[in-house]
C-alpha cells in the first residue's frame, strides 16, 4: 500500500493523518501538543510515530502545512481603498494570510510608520489596472525601497510597470517577488498568479523566519500555510461535490469561514463588484475564538442581540477565565456546556460577517442560500459529542435573525478525521486521493 503522511502543525496542536494514495482512505491519524517552545520538530516527529505506529510505513513522503507562530502576516499596500486595496485583501485571505493591515493611497511618513507597526511577514504591493495610472505604485515602490523595507514585497500591480517596479526594489535590496496584475481590469478579480507568489514567500522567507525549528528541515518539509492548505481542500469537496458549500473553523484564537459559490452570469452586469467577485472565499474573524479570543465572542453576541436574558454576566465571566488559561479543557458538563455556548456563537456571528460581505469588502455581501453542505471543523466540534457539535452547527443554520443571505436548506458535518488539511495537501500531486478521501469523510 503506498501513503502519505500528512500534517498539520498548529498553534497549539500537531495533527497526522495517513492516507493511503490509491484509494483515499484514511489509514490512521493520531496529534501531539506543537512543542513552539523548543522546536516544532519535536511535536511532528512525536504525532506522525503515534500515527505510523505498527504500519511498517518508512519511505513515505510528507506533505506539511503550518499556521505555527502565528501563520502568515500580510500587509496590502493599494491605490484606492474600494478597489485595488480590497482586490489586494481578498487575494489575501484567498491565499491563507491573516491580513493585518491595508493601506491605499500614496504612503507617507505616517503610513510608513503604521505598516512597521503592523508588522506583516509579507507586503502585497497592488495598483491601478493593466495600462492605467501607474503613479500611486511607483511612489509607494519608490517609498519601500528609499525605507530600506526588508520584508518580502510581492508586487501585483499594473504591469506596465512591473519591470521597472522589480528593478526599483531589487537594486534596493528589497526581497520581491513578482506576480500578475491581481486587478487588471476593473470589476476582474485574477488572484492566482498573487496567491502562487505569497504561498512561494511563506515557504522560502516565513517559515524559516520565526525561528520554530533549528536547522532547516522544518522549512524544507512545509508546504503551505494551513489556512491555504484549507481552502485548497474545500475548494477540492466542492469541486468533486457539485454546488455551494461553507466551512466554519472555530479555533482557539480566531474562527474562519470559508465558502464556494456557483459563479452568477449576472456578476458581469450592472451594478457588479468594481474590486471583482472572489467566488471562492475566506474570512478571518480575529475577535471570535474559544480561547484567547473568547470575551470577543461575548461582545459580538451582545452586538449581535444573540444573547438570553441574564446570560451575559456568566458567559463573559467563563470567556475571561478561557483567555487568562488558553490550555484549559473542560472538566465537567456544565463546563462543555459553556464551551458549546460559545463555539455555536462564534460560528453564528462569523457567519453573519462572512455572508454581510464586510470583511471580504463586498458591498452586496456573500448570498448563501444555496449552500447545500456546511462543515464545521476545530477542536471545540472534533471532540464534542456529536450530538453536541450537531447543536453547534444547528445554531448556525437556524439563524435568521441577522438579516443576511444564510443557508436554507444545507446539511451540516463535522470534519471529525480533520480530512479538509490533508486533501488540500494532496490535491495537487494526487488528486484522485484526494477527491476520494475528502467525499468519504464529508460528502455522506
Amino acid at each position: 500500500m503506498s501513503v502519505a503522511v500528512c500534517a498539520d502543525v498548529g498553534s497549539t496542536y500537531t495533527k497526522v493523518a495517513v492516507v493511503d494514495l490509491d484509494g483515499g482512505g484514511l489509514v490512521a491519524a493520531a496529534s501531539a501538543p506543537t512543542t513552539v517552545g523548543t522546536d516544532v520538530l519535536h511535536g511532528l516527529d512525536a504525532a506522525v510515530a503515534a500515527a505510523t505506529a505498527g504500519l511498517g510505513v518508512r519511505a513515505a513522503p510528507w506533505y506539511v502545512c503550518s499556521s505555527a507562530g502565528g501563520g502568515l502576516r500580510l500587509a496590502v499596500v493599494g491605490y484606492e481603498q474600494l478597489v485595488t486595496a480590497q482586490a489586494g485583501r481578498r487575494v489575501g485571505l484567498s491565499a491563507g494570510a491573516n491580513v493585518v493591515h491595508v493601506a491605499a493611497g500614496r504612503l507617507g511618513a505616517a503610513g510608513l510608520a503604521a505598516l512597521r507597526a503592523a508588522r506583516p511577514d509579507v507586503v502585497l504591493l497592488v495598483g491601478g489596472t493593466d495600462g492605467g495610472d501607474a503613479e500611486v505604485l511607483t511612489h509607494n515602490a519608490t517609498r519601500l525601497a528609499r525605507a530600506r523595507w526588508r520584508r518580502p514585497v510581492v508586487l501585483a500591480g499594473n504591469a506596465d510597470a512591473r519591470d521597472e517596479l522589480h528593478a526599483l526594489l531589487a537594486a534596493a535590496r528589497v526581497p520581491v517577488t513578482v506576480a500578475d496584475n491581481v486587478l487588471p481590469r476593473i470589476g476582474v478579480l485574477a488572484p492566482a498568479s498573487a496567491r502562487a507568489a505569497i504561498r512561494a514567500v511563506f515557504l522560502r522567507h516565513v517559515i524559516g523566519g520565526k525561528r520554530l525549528s533549528r536547522g532547516s528541515r522544518f522549512a524544507r518539509l512545509v508546504r503551505a500555510a494551513t489556512p491555504d492548505a484549507v481552502l485548497t481542500g474545500v475548494e477540492t469537496l466542492a469541486d468533486t461535490l457539485g454546488g455551494d458549500l461553507a466551512v466554519v473553523d472555530v479555533g482557539g484564537a480566531t474562527t474562519d469561514v470559508y465558502s464556494v459559490l456557483t459563479p452568477d452570469e449576472r456578476a458581469g452586469g450592472p451594478g457588479r463588484e468594481v474590486a471583482g467577485a472572489l467566488w471562492r472565499a475566506r474570512t478571518v474573524e480575529g475577535d471570535l475564538g474559544m480561547r484567547w479570543s473568547a470575551p470577543g465572542v461575548v461582545r459580538a453576541a451582545v452586538e449581535e442581540r444573540l444573547l438570553g436574558a441574564g446570560e451575559q454576566d456568566g458567559l463573559a465571566a467563563a470567556a475571561a477565565a478561557r483567555a487568562a488559561d488558553p490550555g484549559f479543557l473542560p472538566g465537567d458538563a456544565d463546563e462543555r456546556a459553556v464551551d458549546a455556548r460559545i463555539a455555536a456563537l462564534a460560528a453564528t456571528v462569523a457567519l453573519r460577517r462572512h455572508a454581510r460581505g464586510a470583511a471580504t469588502g463586498e458591498r452586496a455581501g456573500r448570498d448563501l442560500r444555496d449552500v447545500r453542505l456546511l462543515v464545521g471543523s476545530g477542536g471545540v466540534l472534533r471532540h464534542a459529542a456529536p450530538v453536541d457539535a450537531a447543536a453547534v452547527l444547528g445554531a448556525v443554520l437556524t439563524d435568521r435573525a441577522g438579516g443576511w443571505a444564510l443557508p436554507r436548506n444545507a446539511r451540516d458535518v463535522v470534519d471529525v478525521d480533520y480530512v479538509l488539511a490533508a486533501g488540500g495537501l494532496l490535491a495537487g500531486e494526487y488528486p484522485a486521493a484526494a477527491r476520494a478521501l475528502l467525499r468519504r469523510h464529508l460528502g455522506g
